[in-house]
């Protein structure tokens, strides 16, 4: 599904929500499930636990210049269900995106995993003239939810 604030990507894991839920829950394993390039390493290796959580990512991408951190606010968070986190650069306050993960069991050993990369609530004028969104293509999506699946039978 697409519209023109929001792009997601669904797809089934042979894996218990359990699985898939610690894989994504652990930051220190975001650069081996993502799809976009963008992510290097984590700078913090926390577990998610909960709703308001910061966790900061050293990323890498030409929109940026080069070579930056992010902090990602937890928004969202139902162990085994739902993770979700808004992004910002280092320091600053999220700009509106945000990454929600929903995981939904399909039977005992399998997962339906939808990820939504949503920008509605970017609103500063001036970011929307330097980021053009989605920066992230429907592709990349695809791509995670490829990675998450070899990562959690791996």
């Amino acid at each position: 599904m697409a519209d023109d604030q929001r792009i997601q990507a669904t797809r089934t894991i042979e894996a218990p929500t359990t699985a898939v839920f610690d894989v994504l829950s652990n930051p220190a394993r975001h650069a081996e499930l993502d799809g976009s390039g963008f992510v290097i390493s984590d700078e913090k290796t926390d577990r998610i636990t909960a709703v308001g959580q910061t966790f900061r990512m050293n990323m890498q991408g030409p929109h940026m210049g080069g070579e930056y951190q992010t902090d990602n606010v937890v928004t969202g968070y139902d162990q085994n269900h739902l993770l979700a986190w808004r992004t910002a650069p280092a320091g600053q306050e999220p700009p509106g995106w945000e990454w929600v993960w929903q995981l939904t069991a399909n039977g005992a050993d399998a997962t339906d995993v939808t990820v939504v990369y949503d920008w509605s609530e970017v609103t500063d004028p001036d970011l929307l003239k330097k980021i053009t969104f989605p920066l992230v293509p429907q592709e990349a999506l695809e791509s995670s939810l490829g990675k998450l699946a070899e990562a959690v039978s791996g």
